[in-house]
């Protein structure tokens, strides 16, 4: 194997999980330096909700590793499969998405995609582009490659059909139509999360069977949200969107458990495995206060998605909030009568909580602050002058009383 071979497998490598098999990856990568050609890269995405979070990056840094090495990135976009739902990981059936929906969602993505991919190297493709061609008959054909009991093999699946729970004929074909995306785009590599790896590699049996050679298999970890246990999704709400402002993804990735901030170094920075380790060591010696080594996290991402000043001001607002208890610059103000307010009404007119009771829940929480004391009571008597509430960590109102 040649030293550049060597680099790019390291490359490739960094931060996965699963690389089946890592033999054919080296014999992809010398037929592609021999012959000049390089290799098609896959990897596919259901537009289920509009934004991409940190989450989902995971995988678009390592198409970009790919395009740094040369080779071509498809950017799959399952606007056809989503209208089936994807029973990965799933109980229960999941409604399928209206025509509308998916591609009002994919509108947004390849807006967003490209805050880390290279345009001019990005192939963005719709599987509906061939799947919606396909003829009962070639349904027919392509269900005929593989067996209801493989697919049962599946955890998901298997789970489901040990309960009686029902299992809808679309989702057993479900990972077929994903794996025909690989025969139809000739894929050499397909990345995916780790829990993908079941429908990836029926992609390699579905590929031997129409004659194309098996893709490369990459998985990359789930990265946890904000709480450090579940799995970054934006209806948990422990997510960080990539469209987000400077300050809030500033703020937020400074609210990360210590122990997750390697694995966020790892999977979304150029950082060394190296320069990692050396932070680690530094901070398990008392060397370097972890909340040093998460600002510099912090700074990076910021700066990835929005610019360099801009992580500084996020920064420093950071500081100015949170370190110094000072307010932040920009703070919605609302000017009201003199009276008598009931907190909860004001805070969801605000639309700084959601509801009422979850305004009286957080009052009652002790986590509502009044001009930096704690606030207990639902119903207040307000005079002339300015009030300040402060929300939980990240939310401020100023009310102006005259």
């Amino acid at each position: 194997m040649n030293e550049e071979i060597k680099r790019a497998l390291e490359l490739i490598k960094r931060g996965t999980v699963d690389l089946i098999e890592e033999e054919e990856l080296i014999k992809k990568l010398e037929k592609s330096y021999k012959e000049g050609r390089p290799l098609r890269i896959k990897a596919g995405f259901d537009p289920t909700a509009p934004d991409l979070h940190l989450g989902h990056t995971v995988l678009l840094r390592k198409m970009k590793q790919f395009q740094d090495l040369g080779h071509e990135v498809y950017f799959l976009i399952g606007d056809f499969t989503a209208m089936i739902g994807d029973p990965t990981g799933r109980s229960e059936t999941r409604p399928p998405l209206t025509k509308e929906q998916v591609l009002e969602n994919a509108k947004t993505y390849k807006e967003q995609v490209f805050k880390i991919l290279d345009p001019k190297k990005t192939k963005i493709v719709f599987n509906s582009q061939w799947l919606s061609k396909m003829t009962a008959e070639d349904m027919v054909r392509l269900c005929a490659k593989y067996t209801v009991a493989r697919i049962l093999e599946r955890e998901d699946f298997k789970k489901r059909f040990e309960s009686g729970l029902p299992i809808s004929i679309h989702e057993l074909i479900y990972p077929l139509f994903q794996a025909y995306d690989s025969v139809a785009l000739e894929a050499d590599v397909e990345l995916g999360g780790t829990d993908q790896l079941f429908n990836l590699l029926i992609g390699r049996d579905i590929q031997r069977e129409y004659g194309q050679e098996p893709q490369v298999i990459l998985t990359l970890p789930i990265l946890e949200g904000l709480d450090g246990v579940q799995k970054m999704s934006k209806s948990l709400g422990n997510y960080v969107g990539i469209m987000e402002s400077p300050y809030e993804m500033f703020g937020k990735l400074m609210s990360i458990p210590d122990e997750l901030m390697w694995k966020y170094y790892l999977l979304l920075t150029e950082f060394s495995e190296e320069e990692i380790d050396n932070m680690k060591a530094s901070v398990e010696k008392g060397e370097l206060h972890p909340k040093e080594v998460k600002k510099r996290l912090a700074k990076y991402i910021v700066t990835q998605f929005h610019s360099e000043e801009a992580a500084l001001k996020a920064e420093e607002e950071f500081e100015r909030v949170f370190s110094k208890k000072e307010l932040p610059t920009e703070v919605p103000t609302v000017v009201i009568p003199a009276g008598k307010v009931w907190v909860p009404g004001l805070l969801k007119d605000q639309g700084l909580v959601k509801s009422n009771s979850e305004a009286r829940r957080l009052i009652a929480q002790r986590a509502i602050d009044l001009n930096k004391e704690v606030l207990t009571q639902e119903e207040l008597n307000l005079s002339t002058g300015e009030y300040v509430f402060r929300i939980g960590k990240k939310k401020f109102l100023k009310v102006i009383v005259n």
